[in-house]
């Protein structure tokens, strides 16, 4: 198992701050059944020890930045002990998925049936990652022209549901032929996006002064989802991927683990009626 994830998402691919790669488990156990998530959190932990499985993949890291205790009295030592008392192994592949080509990305852009898919960000000349169609984001062009506000709605239909909803900024009635899409935090993208000549970005984790800098210097129309709406399209395509393969049966998590819980839409207001 863990050959076969290293083969397709080299472990060298990853950004020098990522921490990709086997977490947990002995390399040479078994592997029958896993479950593909993108966070590893108490809810998903127990969503796979429900479902009896022996690997969790995930594509965010545990274990990103380093703890001095894995207590089971703290929130990732208790996740840790519960894991290993199961027996079950986890594996993160997650900067390293996103460049790869099919990636992260490609599997968002599929939900909005990009063709001509090229990279938004190639990896430098001389890395690891550099070569063929690898890359952060994709572009691509939209089986039609759609309006950013027709585009919205269509992202918050086509995207897994969450609260946090789908956000555009930009001229509503701009038209969109070309779209950028780059799964989790994009504002890194920013002037790639605009250099690439992109009509709008899609991606998660937009900020305000780099938002409003961006558009203020005609860059691309803006579309920011829930990190976890962009990402979660990837874990079917690992699934398929693992179970063609080597055979294992896969499960896919549907649990929404957006932090982000409760979205209130502002009131209309009536120009008509006197304001307080």
């Amino acid at each position: 198992m863990v050959a076969e994830l290293e083969r397709r998402f080299p472990p060298a691919w990853a950004e020098e701050w990522d921490r990709v790669g086997l977490v947990l488990g002995e390399p040479s156990a078994p592997v029958r059944r896993v479950l593909c998530v993108v966070d590893v959190v108490p809810e998903t932990v127990a969503e796979a020890l429900a479902a009896d499985v022996d690997m969790i993949v995930s594509h965010h890291p545990l274990l990103l930045r380093g703890v001095s205790s894995v207590a089971p009295t703290t929130f990732k030592g208790r996740i840790i002990h519960d894991l290993i008392r199961a027996g079950v192994a986890l594996y993160a592949a997650h900067t390293n998925a996103d460049v790869a080509a099919p990636g992260v990305s490609d599997a968002l852009a599929a939900r909005f049936g990009l063709t001509g898919l090229r990279p938004l960000l190639r990896p430098a000349p001389g890395s690891a990652a550099h070569g063929d169609d690898r890359g952060f984001g994709r572009i691509g062009e939209l089986p039609r022209p759609m309006t950013l506000a027709e585009l919205t709605r269509h992202a918050a239909a086509v995207l897994p549901v969450t609260s946090w909803g789908v956000r555009a900024a930009g001229d509503s009635q701009r038209m969109v032929r070309t779209l950028a899409v780059s799964g989790g935090s994009g504002d890194s993208f920013l002037g790639a996006a605009t250099a690439a000549g992109v009509d709008a970005f899609l991606t998660a984790d937009l900020r305000h002064h780099p938002a409003g800098e961006h558009l203020a210097a005609d860059g691309p129309a803006l579309i920011d989802a829930a990190h976890w709406a962009t990402e979660r399209p990837w874990l079917d395509d690992l699934a398929d991927l693992l179970r063609e393969s080597l055979g294992v049966e896969t499960l896919v998590s549907d649990l929404d683990t957006d932090p982000w819980t409760v979205h209130a839409a502002a009131p209309v207001v009536d120009d008509k009626e006197p304001r307080p």
